[in-house]
Order: C-alpha cells, then sequence, then structure tokens
C-alpha cells in the first residue's frame, strides 16, 4: 500500500484547480480486477485522488492480495502479475481506510458502474453496506463534447493529447481522469460543468405548469434558453452547450436559494434560440440579457464605467497598482500596459488581495491597508511573515517589481491581435450537413451577424477567397448588438478567439478582413 503526497506527482502539473463546477470532495478511482464480473472476479489493485476545493489533497494506491489466480490475459493488460499480488494486503485488510476516504464524497470513476460494481461487491462480502450514488467521466464526456462519438480513456487520451506511463494500472488511470477534468475545467464555463454533474447525480422535479413534452421538445445541443411566467413576463436567459441538460439542472431537487426556488416555481413557459457551438451561445446569451432585461438575471447587465490598474512608481523606486476609472466609450479602452478591466473598484480590490496572498505582496504598497506607500514601517502581514518586507525596505524594489508584475500578468489586456476587423465561422454538423454561422467582429466590439457575402460588401469589407455565406438556417432571434466595447463580450472574444483549443473544440474559424479598395472592385 502507498499513500503517496501530493508533490510526488502534482508538481509536474502546475495547473491544480478544478473549475468550482465540478463537486466540491471527490475520490477519483480506478480499479483493476482479475475479469469483468464482479460477482465472481475480484479488485487486484486500488488507485485514487482525493479532491476536495478543487485540488488534490491526497493519492492513495495499494495491490490487492484477489485470493484467486490472475488470468494471462489480465496480466497481459494491466502488467500485474500473481507475484505481485501474493504479498499485498487482502481488500479486508485496507476496507475500513479506503472507506474512510470514499465516506462523505462523491466516487467519480470511468465507466463508473464496473468500479462501484466492485466495491460494493467487496464491501458486501465483509457484510458493509456501501451504497452511494456514483458520477461516471464517460457520461461527463458525452454531455460535454456530443460532437465525440467514443469517450473511452484511451480516446479521452488521443483527444487531449495526454500522455500516460502506465495504462490500465489504477493510479495512472484515476490521474487521467483528473487530468480530462482539468482539460475541461479550461475549455467549459462552470455553470456548464455544473449542469453535467447535476444531471448525472441528481433528479428533478419540473415546476406544476411545465410538461415532460415541453421538456423533450428542447434540443441537447448549444443555444440559448428563456423562462417565461404565465404573464409572458421574461424570467430567466440562461445558455448551455446542451439546453435540454442545462434547464432540467434547474430543477433539481436541491435549490440553491429562496431565489432560485420561487424562480423554477413561476416558470409557465420555455423557449429557446440555437446555435451551432458554446461561443454563438455566450455571445447571444450577453446581449439578449442586456437587450431584454429578465427578472432573475442580476449577472451580465450593461456597464455605465469600467476600472482598470496601471504600475506607478514611487519615488523609492517600488510600484504600485492604481485603480482608475475607465469611460467605456473610450477608444483607448483596451491598452497593453494596462490590467483589468473591472466593473468596480471593489472587484479589482478582490483581485489584489487574492495575489497579494499567493504572491507575498506587500498589502500597504498595494493599497489594501492604511498608511500608503510613503511609510516606511513595517505592515501587520510582514510581522505574520506573509510579506517579504517591501513596506519596511526588507524587499529590494526589483525583487518586488518583478513579482507585482509576474502577479498583475494574467490580468494583462490583450490588445487586438489582427490588422482589421474578422469574420467568425462557426461550423457544426447537423444531421447530414455541415451548418455555418459567420460574426463580425472589430477592435473586441461584436458587431452583427453576417448572412450573406452582400453584407460584408455593404459594408466594406472582403476577405481574399471570398466564399458565398449562406443565410444561417438555424432559427433567427431578434437580437441587436450595441456598436460599441462591452466588457462580458470582450472576455468571450478573448477566451475563445486567443485559445487554438477551444478554436479547435468548437470547431471555430478565423477570417481576417480586408478593406474594399479600387483594386477589389475593378
Amino acid at each position: 500500500m502507498t499513500n503517496l503526497t501530493q508533490t510526488d506527482w502534482i508538481d509536474e502539473h502546475p495547473q491544480t484547480q478544478l473549475s468550482p463546477g465540478f463537486p466540491d470532495k471527490m475520490v477519483l478511482l480506478d480499479c483493476e480486477t482479475t475479469g469483468g464480473r464482479a460477482s465472481y472476479h475480484r479488485i487486484t489493485e486500488i488507485g485514487l485522488l482525493v479532491v476536495e476545493g478543487g485540488q488534490v489533497v491526497e493519492q492513495w494506491q495499494t495491490l490487492i492480495n484477489p485470493e484467486r489466480s490472475i488470468p494471462a490475459g489480465i496480466t497481459r493488460l494491466t502488467g500485474i502479475t500473481q507475484e505481485m499480488v501474493n504479498q499485498a494486503p487482502k481488500f479486508a485488510e485496507v476496507a475500513d481506510e479506503l472507506l474512510a476516504k470514499l465516506n462523505d464524497r462523491v466516487l467519480v470513476a470511468h465507466h463508473a458502474r464496473f468500479d462501484y460494481g466492485f466495491l460494493k461487491r467487496e464491501f458486501a462480502r465483509m457484510g458493509v453496506k456501501y451504497h452511494d450514488q456514483p458520477l461516471c467521466s464517460v457520461k461527463i464526456s458525452r454531455l460535454l463534447y456530443p460532437q465525440f462519438k467514443r469517450h473511452g480513456l484511451d480516446h479521452i487520451i488521443r483527444r487531449f493529447g495526454l500522455s500516460i506511463n502506465n495504462r490500465h494500472r489504477a493510479m495512472d488511470d484515476a490521474q487521467m481522469i483528473w487530468r480530462f477534468f482539468l482539460k475541461t475545467s479550461q475549455i467549459h464555463q462552470q455553470d456548464d460543468i455544473k449542469a453535467v454533474c447535476d444531471q448525472l447525480l441528481k433528479e428533478h422535479t419540473l415546476p406544476s405548469r411545465i410538461r415532460r413534452a415541453d421538456i423533450d421538445r428542447l434540443p441537447r445541443s448549444p443555444g440559448v434558453y428563456y423562462f417565461y411566467d404565465e404573464r409572458d413576463v421574461l424570467l430567466y436567459v440562461g445558455k448551455s452547450i446542451n439546453i435540454r441538460q442545462r434547464v432540467l439542472s434547474h430543477f433539481s431537487q436541491d435549490h440553491q436559494n429562496h431565489k432560485d426556488l420561487k424562480m423554477s416555481a413561476s416558470i409557465a413557459r420555455i423557449e429557446f434560440d440555437s446555435t451551432l457551438s458554446d461561443f454563438g451561445a455566450q455571445i447571444l446569451e450577453s446581449n439578449q440579457i442586456k437587450e431584454l432585461r429578465p427578472l432573475y438575471n442580476s449577472r451580465l447587465r450593461k456597464i455605465r464605467r469600467l476600472f482598470r490598474m496601471s504600475c506607478e512608481m514611487h519615488e523609492r523606486g517600488y510600484l504600485y497598482p492604481d485603480i482608475k476609472a475607465v469611460d467605456i466609450d473610450d477608444s483607448d479602452h483596451i491598452v497593453q500596459d494596462l490590467y483589468g478591466l473591472f466593473r468596480s473598484p471593489r472587484q479589482a480590490q478582490k483581485k489584489l488581495l487574492k495575489l497579494a496572498d499567493h504572491f507575498m505582496l506587500c498589502h500597504r504598497l498595494l493599497g489594501l491597508e492604511p498608511g500608503g506607500v510613503a511609510s516606511s514601517q513595517p505592515c501587520f502581514r510582514y510581522q505574520l511573515k506573509k510579506c517579504q518586507g517591501a513596506c519596511c525596505g526588507q524587499e529590494s524594489f526589483v525583487s518586488h517589481n518583478q513579482r507585482l508584475q509576474q502577479a498583475l500578468r494574467g490580468y494583462q489586456q490583450k490588445v487586438w491581435p489582427w490588422q482589421q476587423a474578422i469574420v467568425v465561422e462557426e461550423r457544426a454538423q447537423v444531421g447530414d450537413e455541415w451548418e455555418q454561422q459567420f460574426h463580425l467582429v472589430d477592435d473586441w466590439v461584436y458587431l452583427q451577424r453576417i448572412h450573406a457575402a452582400r453584407d460584408l460588401m455593404d459594408l466594406g469589407y472582403h476577405w481574399q477567397q471570398q466564399p458565398d455565406l449562406p443565410r444561417a438556417p438555424v432559427k433567427q432571434n431578434k437580437t441587436t448588438y450595441a456598436d460599441r466595447f462591452d466588457l462580458d463580450i470582450y472576455f468571450i472574444l478573448v477566451r475563445f478567439l486567443l485559445d487554438p483549443e477551444k478554436l479547435a473544440i468548437n470547431n471555430i474559424r478565423i477570417h481576417e478582413l480586408f478593406p474594399i479598395t479600387e483594386s477589389t472592385t475593378a
């Protein structure tokens, strides 16, 4: 039996934070066995990762003496020989320790019914009733990546370019689930991941005015959905890569708060607009919320003022962040040497607090503690050894400035990387046909949907290999798009357009445009 520390494997993979959409407490587990029938065959190895708050807090693995011979074919598949398990503990000898790790945590496995079935049977042989509702990572993959036909662990490894040392060994396979979840955390938003997990873990009770037929007509594809009450008042607008699954997640039995319960009870009608990818869904949701102003959407409201940070230098040579308001109509809202944007000074300060804790930056120099940069007295956190002493001259300005710039790097504003406007092309296979949608974007501003080549020419643009743009066959929404900078749209565009992996997963292409000149019209 081996208890591994976090650093044994995790240090090789610096990103160790899962999306909060996954259950807070999980055990990612894999079992190797002598065969495929839980009623007859036995476990030969268990490997697991204990996950809490999106991080791996413990790793545990052990060989198990199955008390029976291991078939030669299983040895060829797993590499586990009879000699390796003869001196290993029996399941009963590790059962108490294993059960303590499983209790009060969601069991996650690839083909979870297999691993759960073996665990349940092994515990039953000891007279222990083990009951759980396991979460299957195969089903998670199917719901989040419907564009792929196969979702076995080998296919996921190839899909994301992952590497594995010992396939079909318990710990290595459990680590692959973790790395798959990390990739998914990068690609998908929290709400979509949570909706999938909720669907797989919870039962749903429909509002009294909603029939099962209303749910059955919802597509299992990307788009935006709308909740209306019996007076036809718009209650809520949401988006998902799987509209049906996301809508059902609203009706889980454990509503998070009174507001969710009240909204759910008021829903009398559900409508939707389909898109071809998560990109189109996020753009449409953001604009629809701002235009239609649903009762229960507090997020994504119109913002009149924004805030950003710049690095200013104190006379002693120390850099410090200065938070300033930004005119939303200012053409210079995106500048490479500035950081943000933020909805309020408080939001900017909360980000600074997190960065200060992670990089051991001085609260006083960051403007988070009274005294300001002019003071040379040690700050309170320096006495707690959570500040390296820039406040009192114990850390050089060179060292402090480097760490501050490193901390802020992730919030650096993204300068538009193209010379002109671009067309973002979404592609998706619908039935036997490929459908397309086209979006015109310029300098982080979403301008409009493009339905035909004439639309581009009327706006004074062309691209070098001009296709005959078809009119989009999907249901058209009535959204109008403001020709101005929008913070939420900016974040969506940055997430997708600057991430090659997101572009590939969503079948998105970028076409750089050029202004029409006399030579192009000749």
